[in-house]
């Protein structure tokens, strides 16, 4: 029995919350009713059955929007192991609404995963590149599996690997290297859509051979470092190149121009044509997650170019969560 002194729309809210609860759990065991409400997120595979999903997703088409956003916050509450669950519901149901109300889910599911993923990637101390690189392309592709990545990088080392011989000088080590990317790999730029977010997606620009200087570099030394070269990244203002540093050995290799090697010299030049002062971080070896973390926001440059603002604020939540030195574009 209500009390005589709650607000009528109180009454609804807990009449509502009932009815959900009711409905629910007669089509849900109690045990794992229990469980879905303590998050036990780990055993939602073995104890949440298709029927039970339908039941959730059945009400997503529900003419109460109060009952709506009810479900979709029971559905988010579940985390991103209900992902393949809603997949596979998107694709049985025929209402437009519903599968809509779906797509939004997963949506908010997989860039949860997404964040997760990128920090669980830095607390573990960034050490693979490839990996960082694959969790920037699951943004756009979602399904994309690391290790097709892992299989086409080898094809390409051990396609390269074969033109090495041995005692190579540094110079001839990277003419070489250029000649197998550029001639027989077919690498280039992608000067004509440079802003396009494919540039800064591994898998693409591996499919397609074009991508922008910090996805080419990236693919560049992945390679050298199967090769055992001392290659490494170095942020430079407004073009990301590479380093070729052993001992008194140093040159730079502007991928992004056909593998070009010029000299720290080159760099005081391009420098003083930009006006800016020297700086270490713009001669000296840089970090994966540094090379990361210019992906993301070439990403963020790419869609607002693109007019695409809600995926650009996106991409900045999670550099915001990545980038220790973040500051608001």
């Amino acid at each position: 029995m209500y009390q005589f002194w709650l607000r009528p729309e109180k009454i609804r809210n807990e009449i509502r919350d009932q009815q959900i609860h009711a409905f629910t759990h007669s089509l849900i065991h109690p045990f794992t009713y229990s469980l879905i409400h303590s998050s036990t997120h780990s055993l939602i595979h073995s104890l949440l059955k298709s029927k039970e999903i339908k039941a959730l997703v059945q009400l997503l088409d529900d003419e109460d929007q109060e009952v709506v956003s009810h479900v979709e916050e029971k559905i988010r509450s579940l985390g991103t192991e209900i992902i393949p669950f809603l997949e596979e519901e998107w694709e049985s149901v025929f209402n437009p609404t519903i599968q809509a109300r779906i797509e939004d889910l997963v949506h908010e599911l997989q860039f949860e995963l997404l964040k997760e993923r990128f920090l669980d990637w830095k607390e573990a101390g960034a050490e693979n590149l490839l990996e960082g690189l694959w969790i920037v392309a699951t943004y756009q592709y979602p399904d994309l599996e690391i290790d097709e990545l892992i299989k086409e990088i080898e094809q390409l080392y051990h396609e390269l690997w074969r033109q090495f011989q041995d005692d190579m000088s540094p110079y001839d080590q990277i003419k070489t290297f250029n000649e197998v990317f550029f001639n027989q790999f077919k690498f280039r730029a992608n000067t004509k859509n440079f802003h396009s977010p494919a540039n800064s997606m591994i898998n693409a620009v591996l499919e397609s051979r074009k991508g922008n200087p910090i996805s080419l570099c990236a693919i560049y030394l992945l390679l050298a470092q199967k090769m055992e070269l001392p290659i490494y990244g170095v942020n430079l203002p407004n073009l990301f190149i590479l380093t070729y540093k052993l001992g008194e050995e140093s040159f730079y290799i502007n991928v992004f121009n056909r593998g070009l090697i010029f000299t720290r010299t080159d760099i005081d030049n391009y420098l003083e044509n930009l006006q800016l002062s020297k700086q270490d971080i713009f001669y000296e070896p840089c970090s994966n997650l540094d090379i990361i973390l210019r992906a993301l926001r070439n990403l963020i440059v790419s869609f607002e170019k693109l007019g695409d603002y809600h995926k650009s604020d996106e991409i900045k939540l999670i550099l915001q969560k990545m980038d220790d030195q973040y500051f608001s574009f």
